[in-house]
């Protein structure tokens, strides 16, 4: 078999696949959002949380994972959404920006979805928004949508509320 002409682009199995993304998601106030999965570092439940005193009512506190100190973000709180009815223990899911660990507090987690990019939607016109400022985008998947957040835009958010 002789190699491919020089003008020719040489097909691999990489250019082959469609533009898959991976996110693991999570269920926040009843609704299914999507993370990149390049941005998760860890999903847990937390444990000894220790409160702040007069820290906005997003963070719900800080604790020691693993000989790091991270700082628990309550998505609920910060997206502004319902409580679920429910007392099932919340989930974490740990995430790094610069040198700072954080962990984004959920109901639930759910499965890592492979999605094509290009079946990304922009945010729907009549999205809520407290949602369009965190999330990229949606996927209509079977009876209900994806929302892929944005994390850096959610911890700016919460940034922004330590600082005031």
């Amino acid at each position: 078999m002789s190699p491919a002409p020089p003008d020719e682009p040489i097909m691999s199995a990489e250019n082959t696949q469609p533009n898959l993304k991976e996110y693991v998601t999570a269920i926040i106030g009843g609704q299914l959002f999507g993370l990149p999965i390049l941005r998760v570092q860890d999903v847990f439940f937390p444990e000894r949380l220790t409160r702040v005193p007069l820290a906005p009512a997003e963070i719900a506190g800080v604790l020691n994972l693993r000989g790091r100190i991270v700082t628990l973000i309550d998505m609920r709180r910060c997206l502004e959404l319902e409580r679920s009815g429910d007392n099932a223990p919340p989930m974490a899911i740990g995430v790094e920006s610069g040198f700072e660990s954080y962990g984004l507090l959920i109901d639930s987690v759910g499965e890592v979805l492979k999605l094509d990019d290009d079946a990304r939607e922009p945010n729907p016109i009549n999205l809520d928004p407290r949602l369009t400022r965190v999330c990229l985008g949606i996927y209509r998947l079977e009876g209900q949508l994806l929302m892929v957040l944005d994390v850096d835009r959610v911890l700016d958010i919460c940034d922004k509320a330590i600082a005031a």
